[in-house]
């Protein structure tokens, strides 16, 4: 039970420190709140969400009996680990400069269900790919050692931490006040870093079990 937990809490954690990060995704739920009202947030998140379950499916189904061998493994721990502390470190390093302060057009977004605009949106992102093929994929693979329980943990770990932070924004915006502030978001930034840089070292350790074995 407790390494189900774990693997809830970090799964959330880990997603959360890439949500919180401005890019396509953010941009298009701040727009769509300006036009919809908040249950924009909700509905690309559900796109998004969908997106990403047919992913882990299709990983596990297909791509398990590859993925479990340990050379396999072992790089995916080492390339996702030299990115979570990359990627944990710019974080640290660049957050006195991040705002959530966007540059929106109210009447943007087209006429697509923001539920396609969530997942060809998601799709469309360079570092959406790039987060599954090495750090998604690491965790994913240290989830499936648990099971069902553990993959459920992990997956839902990781799309709460997707409606918490994007939901929030859609709140926001939708009633036209920041609830965070560029302060708040800052601090949150910045544990967010330290944290990565922690499970980076994690999974370079694990990537030494796997090729010293």
């Amino acid at each position: 039970m407790m390494e189900i937990l774990t693997l809830f809490s970090g799964s959330f954690i880990l997603a959360l420190s890439g949500a919180l990060m401005p890019g396509p995704l953010l941009t298009l739920t701040v727009a769509e709140s300006a036009r919809r009202g908040f249950r924009a947030g909700p509905l690309l998140m559900t796109g998004h969400g969908l997106l990403e379950l047919i992913l882990v499916i299709a990983v596990i189904a297909g791509l398990g009996p590859l993925l479990e061998s340990r050379p396999v493994m072992g790089w995916v721990a080492l390339v996702g680990g030299l990115m979570l502390a990359w990627l944990g470190i710019d974080m640290v390093r660049t957050a006195p400069r991040r705002t959530l302060v966007q540059t929106i057009d109210p009447g943007g977004g087209g006429g697509a269900h923001p539920i396609v605009m969530g997942a060809l949106v998601s799709l469309s992102n360079p570092y959406w790919t790039l987060w599954w093929a090495t750090i998604g994929l690491g965790y994913l693979l240290t989830s499936m050692q648990f099971g069902v329980n553990g993959v459920a943990a992990f997956f839902s770990g990781h799309i709460s931490a997707d409606f918490a932070w994007y939901c929030l924004i859609s709140l926001g915006v939708s009633r036209g006040r920041n609830l965070l502030g560029d302060a708040g978001y800052r601090t949150v930034i910045r544990c967010c870093g330290v944290f990565l840089v922690g499970f980076g070292g994690w999974f370079l350790y694990a990537a030494r079990g796997y090729f010293s074995s």
